[in-house]
This record gives structure tokens, sequence and C-alpha cells, in this order.
């Protein structure tokens, strides 16, 4: 038996056997064309097709790993639609007269060179980023097919290096860990292992790709390691370390239909984020026991589209969502777009900051029609079930008064067409901006609810890119800055006898879960998978401990001592960690 340690980038345990990845050569030779028109317009076309690919690519991404990580396949999109790269590569094939192949290949090597003298590891990630697009390109102008490398059983997977496109377009229900020799904590690779949970370690010996497919190992990724030749005692070790993290989720998934209420009689709802009308998604919302729907992200359904969704098509998904929880909330969340998700139907001008620009409600209330037939939509959805309205990205008074008057406007012209819409439909908005959180006793009494956005909240609050992952170790929202602002945000709505909810990441985080109650949180949402671990972690705590540690946590200067506290006050969450 032989331990090599490596880099741990996602935690986890898997005992399988090796599989090499070995992606098909790309083999082209440099040569002299006669046509440099010809030659540009297929290199045009094999972009126009690798974009294709990419957005299919990407809405599997949000399907499978969410609308944060997924942002990756839309930073290659730009990258392939860089000006400069492109120009380049159009300047080499008509001044050298060579193929399209080669032009790609030194202008992108080029680039590459430039970025690995810059002494960042941030930087030289993206060199992974830049090839990867490239080799898409590559392969549309050779005809090699990208999807040729079929798992056909369980394995993890070795390579040298792993694209984010070759991570996810490995059959993910057969992977069961990733072990490369290049990369780092911060690539793309290694955060959609994370959000995949598959268990990965970067920083392998080479001679490990040597291994004969089928070798089984032990892949530690928690404390960092390949266990090679494991002794039974060893496979029994870990097998037990397994059983029992799939004990304890599964004690949880047979609990999850049961109410969340602390030892002391204190109750939390639980509910889920869902991303669109996918039965598979909301199957296993109800299934693992959402008490509702606390974000539904309608974004999707626009970025699903190749044209603008019409209102009738919107009313058809929304109805679906609604009929599937019955009489529980569902808090449909009206168009976001902006950031890093675009639509480029809509062609929106280019703004220098996108995150600082116009998305969310101020792109809505800058463009009525779209609004209007979004608001319709839900409005003509609303008799089949229970729904609450939330708007995105809202700073003052006075853009809750425009939206409202959209609503009002929508609901008299739909009762004149003969349409029964409910009396009362509760009205929210997400706090994501600290403006909004420092106002919020003021905002609660324009509304019926609050939902935290704590993804935007953390990156508007430390001034950190969320999508920037050099900056991973600073956008954390167990910041105490962070949390001192979602408490004001609590206090402020529970002046007003307001509810205040949670749907951004760290709602469904087992050693947030604590705090956020002991703060007062009303409602937790989450991902579906992590409702019932975290309904069974709030049954294990009661709200007098809770709320002792909260008050420690807000004085606290680090997130690294906040999570140090949560971790020494309740031992237990170490269970669903």
């Amino acid at each position: 038996m032989q331990s090599i340690p490596a880099i741990s980038v996602s935690r986890g345990i898997s005992i399988a056997p090796i599989f090499q990845f070995r992606n098909t050569p790309l083999i082209y030779e440099r040569r002299r064309i006669e046509n440099p028109l010809h030659e540009w317009e297929r290199y045009q076309q094999a972009v126009r097709n690798s974009l294709t690919r990419l957005e299919q690519i990407y809405h599997q991404a949000v399907s499978e790993v969410g609308t944060d990580e997924a942002g990756i396949f839309h930073a290659h999109m730009s990258i392939l639609q860089d000006p400069d790269l492109n120009e380049g590569v159009k300047d080499r094939i008509y001044s050298e007269k060579i193929n399209a192949e080669s032009a790609l290949v030194e202008v992108s090597e080029e680039y590459c060179r430039m970025l690995e003298e810059i002494n960042d590891d941030y930087i030289r990630a993206r060199i992974t980023d830049l090839r990867d697009v490239r080799d898409g390109v590559l392969r549309i102008l050779l005809h090699v097919d990208d999807q040729q490398v079929k798992l056909a059983a369980p394995a993890i997977v070795a390579a040298r290096e792993l694209t984010p496109s070759e991570c996810l377009l490995l059959d993910r229900h057969l992977v069961r860990g990733f072990c490369t020799v290049e990369g780092g904590a911060t690539s793309h690779t290694a955060i959609l292992s994370r959000s995949l949970g598959i268990p990965a370690v970067i920083g392998i010996p080479e001679h490990l790709l040597n291994l004969p497919n089928g070798t089984v190992v032990i892949l530690d990724g928690y404390e960092g390691k390949i266990i090679l030749q494991p002794d039974a005692e060893t496979i029994q070790h870990y097998e037990g370390m397994q059983s029992r993290k799939r004990q304890i989720f599964n004690a949880a998934l047979r609990e999850s239909h049961r109410p969340a209420v602390t030892k002391d009689g204190h109750p939390v709802e639980v509910f889920a984020n869902i991303a669109n009308d996918n039965p598979q998604d909301l199957q296993e919302a109800v299934k693992n026991g959402a008490e509702g729907v606390g974000l539904l992200r309608t974004e999707f359904i626009y970025l699903d589209c190749d044209i603008l969704p019409d209102e009738e098509v919107q009313f058809h998904k929304y109805k679906t969502v609604l009929e599937a929880f019955g009489n529980k909330p569902v808090i449909l969340r009206t168009l976001d777009i902006g950031g890093d998700k675009q639509l480029p139907y809509l062609d929106l001008p280019y703004e220098l900051n996108p995150f600082l620009g116009v998305r969310g409600l101020r792109l809505c209330l800058r463009n009525l029609p779209l609004f209007k037939a979004q608001i319709r939509a839900a409005l003509r959805a609303a008799s089949y079930g229970n729904l609450y309205l939330m708007f995105p990205m809202v700073t003052k008074a006075a853009e809750i008064h425009a939206a409202k008057a959209v609503i009002a406007e929508c609901r008299q012209e739909l009762e004149a067409e003969g349409c029964n819409i409910p009396t009362r439909i509760p009205i929210g908005i997400m706090i994501e901006i600290p403006a909004a959180a420092l106002m919020a006793r003021h905002l609660a009494k324009e509304v019926d609810f609050f939902s935290i956005g704590t993804n935007d909240l953390t990156q508007y609050t430390l001034a950190v890119d969320r999508t920037n992952s050099a900056l991973a170790d600073l956008a954390s929202g167990f910041d105490p800055a962070v949390l001192n602002l979602i408490q004001a945000v609590i206090e402020g709505a529970h002046t007003q006898g307001k509810k205040t909810g949670i749907c951004g990441e760290l709602g469904g985080d087992p050693l947030a879960i604590p705090l956020l109650v002991g703060m007062g949180m009303d409602e937790l949402s989450m991902n579906a998978g992590e409702i019932p671990a975290a309904k069974q972690i709030i049954r294990q705590i009661s709200l007098r401990e809770a709320q002792a540690v909260s008050r420690q946590a807000l004085e606290l200067e680090t997130p690294q001592e906040v999570m140090a506290l949560v971790k020494t006050a309740f031992p237990f969450i170490a269970n669903y960690i």
C-alpha cells in the first residue's frame, strides 16, 4: 500500500477503479492556402458552431451546478468572441496565407505566453480556459468529436489536466472522483467538482497517469491523497466513512417531511430554490420535503429560448410550478438579467461593469413591454397555486412603487379581459445591495417580505467579484461585515412585522444554519438536495443556543473565526459537511 500526497480541491471519499482520460490528439499541418477569404469564412463558421456548443453546455451546467458556476461557460463565450483574438487570426490567415488551424494555434499560444509571464495564479489559470476554447474551435475545424470519451462503469478519472467542458461532458453519474497532475484550487474545473459534489485532488505525480485502467485506488478529498494498492483494513476504514455519511443523509431524508422545529419549539420554514419547470427539479424538491419555493429563477425561461419568450410560454411554465406545490408558497423572482447573465437577443448595450449596471428590476423598469409580459403571465398563473412576487436588485422605495404600479396596471387589464386573479398576492424584494440592507426598516413598510440574496450581498459588501475564483477566499458570506448586514435586515423587517428569508448559498450551508436561526431568520431556501440535512440540523439545536452563538459571531473579525466558533459550539455539524 502506498499513500500519494495531493492537494484537495473538492471534499469527499471515493473508492473506485482508475480511468485514464486521454482526449483525441488534435493533429494538423501548417499549410499554405490560396484563398484567404475562404479560409477566414471557414474559421468564422467554426466559431459560430462552437458558440452554439458552448450555449448548450451552459444550459446543461445551469441545471447541474447552478447559475454562478455555469457562468464559466459565459466567460468562454466571451473569449470566443474576443475581437483581438479573432482579428489576430484573420491577420495571420491573410498576411501569411496559412490555414485557419495554424493561425488560431499560433495566435492563441502568443496570448498564453504573455499570460504565463504574469505572476498571478488566477491569470495563469485562465490559460486553461483559453486553450479549452481554442481546442473547441480546432475540433470543429478538424471534424473531431469532442464527446467521444464515454465511461462504461463508475471510475475515478485521472488526467494531466481537465478543462471545464471535459469535466462537464463526462457522465456525472459514473464519475466517482477527479485527480489531475495540473490545475489549481482556483481553476474552473475545481469549482465545478465542488459544485457537482465530486471528490477531487490535484498535483498528483506523473507516474499515476501510467496506472492501467481498472486499477482500484482510494481518493481522499478530505486529507488530499491517493492511496495505491489499499489493503483490506484501509478499504474497510474508508468504506465505513462513506457508510456513515450515507446513513446520516438517508436518516435526514426519511425525516425530511417533518417540520424544522428547534429543540425548544421554534419553527423555521425550509424552502427550495428552483431553476425552472423541469419535472425532475420539481420532484426532487417535493421529495426532499420543501415547504415551498423560496426562489423561482425565471431568467432560465429566457436563457433557454433563442427569442424573447412570450406571455403564453411563461404562463404555462409558471402554472406547472404552482400546480406542483399546491397551497405551498411559490416565490417568483421577476427577470434577473445582467451581471454574468446576458440575453443576446435583447441587444443590451455593453457595460464596463455590468454587476453595477442595468440589471434586475432596473432593466425591467426600463423595458416595460418585457416586464408587463412577465407580470401578466404570473398573474394569470396565480390562481393555480399560492404565488408570491419578488423583485431583484432593489435599492430604494421609488423602484418598489414603480413595480407595484406595473402590477396594478396588468391586474386591471387582465380583469377587464375576464381573468380570475387572487385578490391578494404578497409582494417582496431581494435584499442584495448594502444600501437596501441599511434601509431595511423603511423598505419593509413597502412590501410583505424580504429575501436576502447573500451571493450578491457578499460581493457588493466586500467589493469582491463572486465570479473571480482568485478571490474565493475573500468572498465569504461568513464575513462578520456580511453577517451584521443580515442581522440589520432581519431586525428591520421584524420591526414592521414582516418576515425575512434567505435564498443565497449561505442558506443551505450547514455551518451557517445555526447562525441564521439565531439571528432570527424566518425562512431558509436552498438547493433541493440540501433540504433534508438543513431540517435535521435545525431539529438538533435550540434557539437559545443559536442566539448566543450568533451574538458572539457578530463580534468576531474574520470568517475563519466565525466558522471555527460554530464548529466548536455545534460539533455534530461536522457530520453534514
